[in-house]
């Protein structure tokens, strides 16, 4: 069972709905991811994760998440980091392969992209070792069923859509007047500096 999430976090990820601004959730714990899921209006991403099932690690994404995910409309990016395709150094093209068709197959075409990391990786696939190896990838996708429209989604189509619904929903809320969402901390006010307990 979830818990609520926080009043700060529902404020931060309104807000970050009003504004436009993706909220991205690589970096969170499951029960944030729960959380953020739970609040956001508009659709959530993982920039740089791959697929818990397949390597247990907490940049990864459950299933659960996954299911959720696509119920929000929002996107898997698939890190190329071998630590989180195989959980070792070393880890293949076949590696990638499997986490995307994984999160494909749980969350659906619409909610899987690359997110590669190389900018911040030390341990990359056998070959998949840089962008340059991306029609590897891509031929190994076709040869296992992919067709170019669900590459075509793969490789940025999908990243596209959420950039417009998270964009739409704030040109929504701007045309609506949403003002600001903001937590007030209760000031004591006979003295609004005196940070001691009574």
């Amino acid at each position: 069972m979830s818990l609520l999430p926080s009043l700060s976090l529902q404020t931060i990820i309104r807000e970050m709905n009003r504004l436009g601004m993706m909220v991205d959730l690589s970096h969170v714990s499951k029960g944030t991811m729960r959380d953020a899921l739970e609040v956001s209006e508009a659709p959530v991403i993982f920039s740089h994760s791959s697929a818990y099932e397949l390597c247990n690690t907490s940049r990864n994404v459950q299933d659960d998440i996954l299911q959720a995910l696509a119920k929000n409309g929002g996107l898997v990016m698939v890190n190329f980091y071998s630590k989180f395709l195989s959980c070792s150094d070393n880890s293949t093209v076949h590696d990638a392969v499997a986490h995307i068709n994984h999160i494909k197959r749980v969350a659906g075409i619409d909610h899987v992209g690359l997110g590669a990391g190389y900018d911040g990786i030390n341990y990359t696939p056998k070959g998949l070792e840089d962008v340059s190896s991306y029609p590897t990838l891509f031929a190994e996708l076709l040869g296992g069923g992919w067709t170019i429209d669900e590459l075509t989604k793969l490789a940025g189509g999908n990243f596209l859509r959420v950039m417009q619904q998270v964009e739409k929903l704030r040109d929504d809320k701007k045309a609506a007047g949403i003002k600001p969402f903001e937590d007030h901390p209760n000031f004591r006010t006979d003295d609004p500096y005196n940070c001691t307990s009574s």
